[in-house]
């Protein structure tokens, strides 16, 4: 029979190294993992514009001509160039993801990453030159 381990009040200390706060910014995988985390924020802030805008609509004129006032200010306009470069890297980097997310085989041998990703660029493509051609045309 073996003998039961004495209770003790206190915990023994563990030897741990110490780890920097700033340790995913020495390695381009962790920074790129953390920029991409941070992203979702700017993502939610476009969302939280789109029913901005669908809201000054609903109410009238005069509230959409308010919004695009403020919209008009440098602050926001630096907001939005920020926010659409992190919402861009958001979307190369979720492209880039999805082979590794789903892993497509046909014949038993997995297809390669680019022809995975291939289709959301191109779909990409494609959407924003409908929008391009849409505004364009007036």
């Amino acid at each position: 029979m073996k003998k039961s381990v004495a209770y003790t009040e206190y915990h023994p200390k563990w030897y741990r190294t110490r780890v920097s706060t700033y340790w995913w910014s020495r390695r381009w995988t962790y920074l790129k993992f953390i920029l991409r985390e941070l992203s979702s924020i700017f993502v939610a802030y476009f969302v939280l514009l789109l029913l901005l805008h669908l809201s000054a609509l609903w109410k009238g004129e005069a509230s959409y001509v308010a919004l695009q006032a403020w919209l008009r200010t440098p602050s926001v306009i630096v907001l939005n160039g920020v926010s659409f470069l992190f919402v861009l890297f958001h979307t190369i980097t979720w492209f880039n993801l999805a082979p590794k997310a789903l892993p497509v085989r046909l014949g038993g041998k997995r297809v390669p990453d680019a022809l995975v990703a291939a289709p959301n660029y191109l779909a990409w493509l494609a959407l924003s030159a409908g929008i391009v051609w849409l505004v364009a045309r007036g």
